[in-house]
């Protein structure tokens, strides 16, 4: 299971005045912080971008590869900004992401195949609901492989994102619950090795609580390696959340032993 930073957001005060003044700095130092966790890639998480989305997006792209050639997730809902990341990165893109919502099978979906790049495929209705159960995550599942054949990106180039969810819902548990064994049977069902991602911050969110959120991160980060995971969405600056990531992520795999695998303190 490789770490994926989800530390840079738009929703972050400092980032916005950061965007706001076209001061890099901000942006570089929290990258700087993000990378020397020894994370597999950048989480870009711009949002919408609605005022010249195109230039704000290359600010991002350029302060962030400014200090590091980890692989970037252009995480945006704008076509436009989107497009506009993935001409500007020099690092490798991977697009975050798109749907079954049919603004996104139009207008992001196809810059995968434009831009060969990896794609993140959300397992939504196409009004945004998430589904419930495993049966409705597997039909969309199934869904949004088709619709990427369709599109002529490979199947391997797709990677599926089961949408964890808050454990404040009210079927939160068992929603959580229902990741895990979709994680699990995905590869069988697409029928070879698909990738998956999971927004680990998603579960605590809401929570008043910073200590009780952490301890229930930590539990499930370890719970969804053991699913086969293969890249975890997280706050990578949380540095005992990290250290369970590892720690589970040592118990997965298929090798002897030894306890130099295990993290330092």
């Amino acid at each position: 299971m490789k770490l994926i930073a989800d530390n840079l957001r738009i929703t972050k005060p400092g980032i916005r005045e950061a965007l706001k003044n076209r001061d890099a700095g901000p942006v570089q130092d929290l990258v700087r912080k993000c990378a020397g966790q020894g994370v597999f890639a950048i989480d870009v998480n711009t949002g919408p971008l609605g005022k010249n989305p195109e230039a704000a997006m290359r600010f991002f792209i350029e302060a962030v590869e400014s200090v590091t050639d980890l692989p970037l997730l252009i995480d945006t809902a704008n076509p436009a900004a989107m497009r506009a990341g993935l001409e500007a990165a020099k690092n490798r893109a991977i697009i975050n992401g798109f749907s079954l919502e049919p603004v996104k099978l139009e207008k992001i979906l196809p810059l995968a195949k434009e831009f060969n790049a990896d794609i993140v495929g959300f397992l939504l209705y196409p009004d945004s609901r998430v589904p419930k159960t495993e049966a409705e995550r597997f039909e969309i599942a199934l869904g949004l492989m088709d619709k990427a054949e369709a599109a002529g990106v490979a199947k391997e180039r797709v990677i599926i994102d089961p949408v964890v969810p808050p454990l404040v819902w009210e079927d939160g548990i068992v929603q959580a619950r229902t990741v895990l064994n979709v994680i699990r049977a995905l590869p069988e069902l697409i029928g070879f090795p698909i990738r998956t991602m999971g927004g680990v911050s998603n579960l605590g969110t809401g929570a008043k609580d910073k200590a009780k959120r952490r301890l229930l991160e930590q539990s499930y980060v370890a719970m969804l390696a053991s699913s086969g995971l293969s890249f975890a969405l997280m706050d990578v600056l949380d540095t005992e959340l990290v250290r369970a990531a590892r720690t589970a992520g040592i118990l997965a795999r298929e090798e002897i032993f030894s306890w130099g695998m295990v993290p330092e303190d």
